[in-house]
């Protein structure tokens, strides 16, 4: 928060991405994700798209024994989020990759998912 109370969401620069000329912060749609119930874990990361040229992908670890499809998750974003926000796809994983520290490694989900990291 600066000194006139305007609140800033920062996030590693090379996890944000761009979706239609609009600056996406990962963070802040995870936060949204972990409302969830049934999510355990997740990840936001930008990946190519013709016409918006980056859009957001979730990628999701479920709870043990919970059930979770796609559209649970978009329906819920649609309500949270402007629509530039809301992850185009979500992928289910059985966990997300991490450095020693706990951090999740978007480089190697981007490498994954997207074929080679990206930056910014």
């Amino acid at each position: 928060m600066d000194d006139e109370g305007f609140v800033y969401i920062v996030d590693r620069w090379k996890d944000m991405y761009i979706s239609g000329g609009e600056n996406v912060y990962p963070a802040e749609v995870e936060n949204v994700l972990f409302q969830l119930p049934q999510v355990a874990d997740a990840a936001i990361i930008g990946v190519p798209n013709e016409r918006w040229g980056e859009v957001g992908m979730a990628i999701i670890v479920r709870k043990d024994g919970q059930v979770l499809e796609e559209g649970d998750v978009i329906r819920h974003c649609l309500g949270r989020l402007a629509k530039f926000k809301v992850p185009q796809s979500v992928t289910f994983v059985d966990v997300l990759p991490r450095n020693a520290t706990g951090k999740v490694l978007k480089r190697e989900l981007r490498t994954q998912f997207v074929g080679a990291p990206t930056i910014g």
